[in-house]
């Protein structure tokens, strides 16, 4: 009898469909608590005198450059594009039990592993080398400064901001010259605390971490990168998320233009530069298909595809 055959498989399938829409009522009405009590915050008049003391943002160093350039847009693009493929074939990767299909090193026998691992890996370089390529340009052109914070203040104005936008009430911001604190700190901590993490985490997970060295696995044990790795991957996952609405909430078409075509503009170029980049991106995931995928890993190992 097949799953779908199943006499227990219907019942089952309700029971998740129950829980996942009770998970949906009950973010939303915590969600609606939130604004309300942020709301009610801003009321009070300790609080007016912290948002009018610091208003979400603070400014920066004179040498700061203004406007966002070029290379930041195809930076943000691959980035995106990476990460979408990324998530999926680590997802992918997890639930497998048993391979469809099995890729060996040329070089060295010993090291095998899933296919979906390997498009999982290469996915990870490719990652990585943008990443390099992103922070050589940050600090090479000085937008660093727009990401790192440079004074203390940015930890009360990053709680202003927060407390702006539990409140629906968004704080007043031009992102071509700064980003507000908050935005800040996240890309902060999404650049310099979770990618490295992820990256060290998915290398101790992979195939190619050496299994022979007993210190050093002794120092970084399996078991703690396994539990890091799938938060950090969550996190990207809501950073993404949450970043995607407010970009579409506040201003969406100057935040576009400003991410996507480097312009302080409110028309529909950005627009149309995000629309065909999501193309590309559900192009790409249509790619990931064993037809191309075995031809690809094919040129740098040995790939056994089950049933064949």
């Amino acid at each position: 009898m097949s799953v779908s055959q199943h006499p227990d498989a219907a019942p089952a399938r309700r029971i998740r469909w129950s829980r996942w829409i009770a998970s949906g009522v009950a973010l939303v009405a915590l969600a609606a608590v939130v604004v309300l009590v942020a709301r009610w915050l801003r009321t009070l008049e300790p609080v007016q005198e912290f948002l009018a003391s610091y208003p979400g943002s603070y400014e920066l160093p004179e040498w700061a450059p203004v406007g966002i350039p070029g290379w930041l847009g195809w930076q943000h693009f691959f980035n995106v594009f990476f990460l979408v493929l990324i998530v999926r074939t680590g997802l992918q990767s997890r639930a497998e039990k048993q391979p469809p299909a099995l890729w060996t090193s040329r070089r060295n026998r010993r090291r095998r592993m899933s296919l979906t691992v390997w498009v999982h890996l290469a996915l990870d370089a490719l990652w990585i080398v943008n990443g390099v390529l992103y922070i050589v340009l940050l600090f090479a052109t000085g937008q660093w400064v727009r990401i790192v914070p440079t004074s203390w203040d940015v930890f009360p104005n990053a709680i202003s901001a927060g407390l702006q936008y539990a409140s629906l009430e968004w704080p007043h911001e031009n992102a071509w010259v700064t980003y507000n604190s908050l935005q800040q700190l996240s890309y902060f901590a999404v650049v310099f605390l979770a990618a490295p993490l992820a990256i060290a985490t998915g290398a101790r997970l992979s195939a190619l971490w050496p299994r022979d060295a007993k210190r050093l696995n002794a120092l970084y044990p399996f078991s703690v990168a396994k539990a890091v790795h799938l938060p950090v991957m969550v996190f990207f996952v809501a950073f993404t998320f949450v970043h995607v609405v407010l970009v579409l909430a506040t201003d969406a078409l100057r935040n576009l233009n400003a991410m996507w075509a480097s312009r302080d503009a409110a028309d529909w170029v950005g627009f149309g530069i995000f629309a065909l980049a999501l193309l590309a991106i559900a192009g790409g995931w249509a790619l990931v298909r064993p037809a191309i995928v075995d031809r690809i890993a094919g040129a740098f190992g040995d790939v056994l595809r089950r049933g064949r």
